[in-house]
């Protein structure tokens, strides 16, 4: 007996050694990425910011990986086009796309979506964040945002904000606006954010949240005024500009710029992406060019990105809810 149970702990040690050398002897997934050019999807046309820095990221993990990294742009729908293809591509890495503040906002406010967000793909990270602000035209009676929540209440329905369409950033940063103001404003839709900044500059409409990097040569030229900026403190290097949370508390909006994957990428290539591409756009070359676009790099974790993904479809969920916005 006692021989017997010898020889059962040494097969059983075998066998527990043969098991660690088998896992010790399988290659890491991440270990020789990219084995192929890598595709990243870019849902809008060339040009523009999001493709600016798209194209600005890629060469960058390109001299990285030593591998090609290629920027296809598939624009349409909200978004919704481009993102389609990345959640139906291969989860091998190979495959990325860009998201912008649309993907956080597109599962509350379009119908039959072709993918679920937050089953069909991941996040990587975060790679960017750019300003936003509320400006207004010159002739407005107010300045401040107290004085314009005071004109609102005091005319209701009387002023209107453009967005460049139903259903994008700047569009729910308006709805979002109302609702934590307590105030009656109209939307007024266009098809671009070029004719929406044009009729506010013009007076025929009040108010616009833009882009701050997009409205800042209006602003300079004195064809807009800054009523407040959109994120939780002041910007550095706009001190002169005030908070809509130093009226409203809480109240915070930035347009987001990231990178997504097919959902069941590896997560030992998508933390590979991820640290890449976080060191990309943490280079003083790169922040020095994402400043000149009105960015600021983050370069998040995949865990962090998938919070601030999920935490943003809440947001906007409850938004597009008390205001009933659909897209068809």
């Amino acid at each position: 007996m006692h021989l017997n149970r010898i020889l059962a702990a040494t097969v059983l040690l075998a066998q527990m050694f043969a098991a660690g050398s088998s896992l010790a002897a399988q290659p890491d997934p991440a270990s020789g990425y990219p084995n192929a050019p890598v595709r990243l999807i870019v849902p809008f046309p060339a040009g523009g910011p999001t493709d600016s820095l798209a194209r600005l990221i890629a060469q960058k993990l390109q001299d990285k990986w030593k591998q090609s990294v290629i920027v296809d742009n598939k624009p349409g729908a909200g978004t919704v086009i481009g993102t389609d293809a990345v959640a139906k591509a291969p989860a091998d890495g190979l495959t990325l796309g860009m998201a912008i503040s649309a993907y956080t906002i597109n599962p509350s406010v379009r119908t039959g979506m072709p993918y679920n967000t937050l089953k069909d793909l991941t996040g990587v990270t975060q790679l960017a964040a750019a300003q936003m602000v509320l400006v207004a035209a010159p002739g407005t009676p107010f300045n401040t945002i107290p004085e314009l929540v005071a004109y609102a209440r005091a005319h209701p329905g009387k002023l209107s904000y453009a967005s460049p369409g139903a259903g994008t950033g700047t569009h729910l940063a308006g709805e979002l606006f109302k609702n934590a103001a307590r105030i009656d404003i109209v939307h007024v839709p266009y098809k671009g954010s070029g004719p929406a900044q044009t009729d506010v500059i013009g007076g025929r409409v009040e108010l616009m949240f833009d882009v701050l990097q997009s409205a800042l040569p209006m602003v300079q030229s004195g064809r807009l005024k800054v009523i407040a900026l959109t994120s939780a403190r002041r910007d550095r290097g706009f001190p002169q500009y005030p908070v809509i949370g130093e009226t409203i508390p809480g109240f915070e909006v930035t347009s987001m710029f990231g990178l997504i994957a097919p959902a069941g990428i590896p997560a030992g290539i998508r933390k590979r992406i991820q640290v890449d591409a976080a060191s990309v756009v943490h280079s003083a070359e790169v922040t020095d060019k994402l400043g000149a676009l009105g960015m600021v790099p983050v370069g998040s974790s995949p865990e962090a990105f998938n919070g601030f993904i999920q935490a943003e479809i809440v947001k906007w969920g409850k938004v597009v809810k008390a205001n009933d916005i659909h897209i068809e």
